[in-house]
């Protein structure tokens, strides 16, 4: 059966929309209401953020939603209950983000088969290596039909992008810089010319760009390099707890879609 990341990536090649945001926040319950109006408003991809208590690869802003979520009482058991039928109103692929810890206490492979019951087509998990990811998990997730998107740096060799390139099925996750996440960046502190060789490796995957994406000049720039781009930490920043998601997310894929 073909995973719907590939089926994405097979009909649109470029200006793919991904946005991230923490489940759980601002409130507990809004978690299948964001998906829900994040499809209806043109996003392409969904990364759903299973918060955890020390995330260090995130910026301050996706730290502190992590934090009131599990305030809130979310957890990865919580968050496949919410999102059991997700699949009658969403189309387009979820995947999942976030720390390996939390995935290995649920048991790696009960949380591989939620998944699949559910409708998750991947998941990020930026701490779990590439080679023990292949050594001890890669046949689990293969069996579910599950892509584990693996992620690119600045910093990584032409040689480790290959095999990283090798391992994966889904997508490549570009990390636009060699920061935390946030989006405090302009588009000309973008490493343009990481993003220029990885272009021109020509790799088997599509490419997405996160990290620093914050706007439409910024998203634009990205998707010049890479099949498109991801969008988190001014995604969630755009919530304020008195107005509807409805109307929060509306607003803000317009502000990102079109240009000034």
């Amino acid at each position: 059966m073909s995973n719907r990341i590939n089926q994405l990536f097979e009909r649109k090649k470029e200006n793919i929309f991904s946005v991230y945001f923490t489940a759980g926040y601002p409130n507990l319950n809004d978690t299948v209401e964001i998906i829900q109006q994040l499809e209806k408003n043109g996003a392409d991809l969904i990364e759903i953020g299973m918060p955890f208590s020390d995330p260090t690869a995130d910026g301050p802003t996706i730290q502190r939603t992590s934090e009131i979520a599990l305030q809130n009482g979310m957890n990865i058991k919580l968050l496949f209950e919410q999102l059991k039928g997700i699949r009658k109103s969403v189309s387009i692929p979820l995947v999942l983000m976030g720390y390996f810890n939390p995935v290995y206490q649920f048991g790696v492979e009960a949380f591989c088969k939620e998944c699949v019951e559910i409708g998750i087509d991947g998941t990020i998990l930026p701490d779990l290596p590439l080679d023990e990811f292949e050594n001890d998990y890669k046949t689990i997730f293969e069996q579910n039909n599950l892509h584990n998107i693996l992620l690119i740096t600045p910093q990584t060799s032409e040689q480790r992008i290959t095999q990283i390139d090798n391992a994966s099925n889904g997508f490549i996750y570009m990390v636009s810089s060699s920061s935390t996440t946030g989006a405090s960046k302009k588009v000309e502190d973008f490493h343009q010319d990481y993003f220029e060789r990885v272009k021109n490796m020509k790799l088997k995957n599509p490419r997405l760009i996160g990290f620093g994406i914050s706007d439409h000049a910024t998203f634009k720039n990205a998707c010049k390099y890479a099949n498109g781009a991801i969008i988190g930490s001014a995604f969630v920043s755009s919530f304020r707890k008195e107005v509807k998601p409805a109307d929060s997310i509306s607003k803000f894929v317009k502000h990102m879609l079109t240009p000034v």
